[in-house]
C-alpha cells in the first residue's frame, strides 16, 4: 500500500485544515502521498489560492452510511488534487487513475474494505459523468434508470398493485423476496458490462442501488421536508 508524509518535514502525515466557508477548507500544511503504483510521491500544496478541497464528496442523504468525514480523510484531500491537474506536485493522472489512488490510500489508512470500494465506485460515477465520452455517461445513465425503474416496479408488483415483472408474479411473499434479490444482483451485473474497465464500480453502484432504493428514497423525502421546514423558519440562507 501507499503511504502518507509530512511534505514540510518528511515526518508523519499531519492533517492541518482551515475552513474558509464551513464547507471547503484549504491546507495548513502541505501532505503528501506515495503510491505504490508510483515512483515519485504526490504533494499537496497549503494555499487557499491554489487549492481547496470539501473532504469526502458525499451527499447529505447518504451521510447515514458514508460520512463526510473518517480514517479515510487524508485519502479524499489527496483525490480533489489529482482531479486537478493544476493543484497538485507530481505525476500527471487521469481521473480514473486519480480514483484507483483514493481506493488505495483509503485502504492504506485503514478503511474497511466494503466502504473503500463503495466510495471508489461513488468517484467513477463522478468521473464517468464529468468525463469527455459520451458513452460513459450513457453507460451510467442505463444502469441508474433501469435499476431505479425496474425497483420502483418491483415494489408495486410486491404490494400487489401492479403485477408486470415475470419473475415475480402472484407468489407467496417470501418466494417473492428471493426473486426480488436474485434479480437485483444479475440485472446490475449485466448492466456494469456497459462500463467497460470500470465495470467493478458499475456492479456496486447497481446493485448498492437495487438493495438501498427504498431506504434512499424515504431519506430523500424526509430531508426535502426538513429542507422545507428550515426554509420555513429560518429564511434564505445567507452564505
Amino acid at each position: 500500500m501507499g503511504e502518507f508524509f509530512d511534505a514540510e518535514d518528511g515526518g508523519s502525515l499531519r492533517l492541518e485544515l482551515l475552513s474558509v466557508d464551513g464547507r471547503d477548507f484549504s491546507l495548513l500544511r502541505r501532505i503528501g502521498y506515495r503510491s505504490k503504483r508510483y515512483d515519485e510521491p504526490f504533494v499537496v500544496p497549503a494555499d487557499l489560492e491554489t487549492f481547496s478541497t470539501d473532504l469526502a464528496s458525499v451527499p447529505r442523504v447518504f451521510t447515514w452510511l458514508v460520512p463526510r468525514i473518517g480514517d479515510f480523510l487524508p485519502a479524499a484531500v489527496v483525490h480533489d488534487a489529482l482531479v486537478d491537474e493544476q493543484d497538485y506536485l507530481g505525476p500527471p493522472v487521469d481521473r480514473a487513475e486519480a480514483d484507483l489512488i483514493f481506493r488505495e490510500a483509503m485502504i492504506g489508512l485503514g478503511t474497511g474494505k466494503v466502504r473503500a470500494w463503495l466510495m471508489w465506485s461513488a468517484v467513477t460515477c463522478a468521473t464517468m459523468w464529468d468525463g469527455r465520452r459520451l458513452v460513459d455517461r450513457l453507460a451510467l445513465i442505463l444502469l441508474v434508470g433501469v435499476v431505479s425503474i425496474l425497483g420502483g416496479l418491483a415494489t408495486l408488483d410486491f404490494l400487489d398493485v401492479w403485477d408486470v415483472l415475470p419473475w415475480m408474479g402472484q407468489r407467496p411473499w417470501p418466494e417473492e423476496l428471493a426473486g426480488g434479490a436474485f434479480f437485483a444482483l444479475v440485472i446490475p451485473s449485466a448492466l456494469a458490462a456497459t462500463w467497460g474497465s470500470q465495470w467493478p464500480a458499475g456492479v456496486i453502484v447497481g446493485v448498492a442501488l437495487a438493495f438501498l432504493l427504498h431506504v434512499t428514497v424515504v431519506l430523500l423525502a424526509l430531508y426535502l421536508v426538513y429542507l422545507g421546514l428550515e426554509r420555513l423558519v429560518s429564511g434564505r440562507r445567507v452564505r
